[in-house]
């Protein structure tokens, strides 16, 4: 599926499908995106920067990365004048071929290619050790920040792996190539790899 003018949030993090994504917004570009993709309920793209800063510099070169991650909206609150809150969910990867940089400071993917899902394939049961403990981290994670977390799909390779490339202190290069990675059991399998080498994982 081809994407035009996919207007674009660079980040230094990765998002990865399914994965949410909590923003503090206060530039006047990002903030009316904000508004243009809640009145037309459509995505934009997140995408990780290789150069550059997240707040916009006079003079500065930026570079991103050719794989992002689609968001949208579930929710949006301002406690204060000038700053948004939102939180966002991951969905379908893409690949931008062309860019474009508005008057505004706002990049745009003029072309980009929407790349096609994981499929769904269980969990091997020698990775289930790491979705055991995947759980009790999710768990601790939540009641730490006071919400009761949302669905788990420990079942599911593909999530397992995404949960686990968000958590783990891994350089941001190898988080983006973890999540371009189009074959998830070979991502379960970096993942499981990592955290017995890290002693994280018994069983």
């Amino acid at each position: 599926m081809t994407l035009t003018d996919l207007p674009l949030f660079p980040l230094q993090s990765v998002l990865f499908p399914l994965g949410r994504l909590s923003l503090r917004i206060f530039e006047a570009r990002y903030l009316d995106l904000m508004s243009r993709c809640l009145v037309a309920d459509r995505p934009f793209g997140v995408v990780c920067l290789q150069q550059g800063s997240e707040v916009r510099q006079a003079g500065q070169t930026v570079r991103f990365e050719p794989v992002g991650v689609l968001a949208r909206l579930l929710s949006a609150d301002s406690d204060q004048p000038g700053v948004l809150k939102a939180v966002c969910l991951g969905g379908a990867r893409f690949r931008w071929t062309t860019l474009s940089e508005q008057a505004n400071g706002l990049w745009v993917a003029t072309q980009a290619d929407q790349l096609p899902d994981d499929p769904h394939l269980p969990l091997a049961a020698a990775h289930q050790p790491a979705a055991q403990a995947l759980a009790r981290a999710l768990t601790l994670l939540a009641a730490r920040e006071g919400h009761s977390g949302g669905p788990m799909h420990l079942d599911d390779t593909a999530w397992v792996a995404n949960r686990w490339c968000e958590l783990l202190p891994i350089p941001l290069a190898a988080r983006q190539k973890l999540m371009e990675l189009t074959d998830p059991a070979a991502r379960m399998d970096l993942v499981d790899r990592f955290l017995r080498d890290k002693q994280l994982l018994q069983g």
